[in-house]
């Protein structure tokens, strides 16, 4: 099984297929070259294996984002990252 988690885009670097994206807190960069752009800060997209799959809207982000909580049996942290 796969799991997607939305994050939210937080840096572009123009000419580059990588973004910074937050999920749970943390930072990292995501390859978006699968995807049309162009990106900004603030949009939401679902993200496996360090690939942007689709862009998301923020509903969609935050109704995943409730999904994820209840199965990590609350707070979605660090911690409750899938490994």
């Amino acid at each position: 099984m796969c799991l997607g988690l939305p994050g939210r885009v937080v840096a572009v670097t123009e000419g580059s297929d990588l973004v910074d994206v937050e999920v749970a807190g943390t930072v990292r960069p995501i390859h978006v070259g699968l995807l049309d752009g162009p990106w900004n800060p603030g949009d939401w997209i679902l993200i496996h294996s360090g690939f942007a799959l689709e862009r998301m809207t923020e509903e969609e982000a935050r109704d995943a984002h409730s999904m994820l909580r209840s199965l990590a049996g609350g707070e979605l942290t660090h911690d409750a990252r899938p490994a």
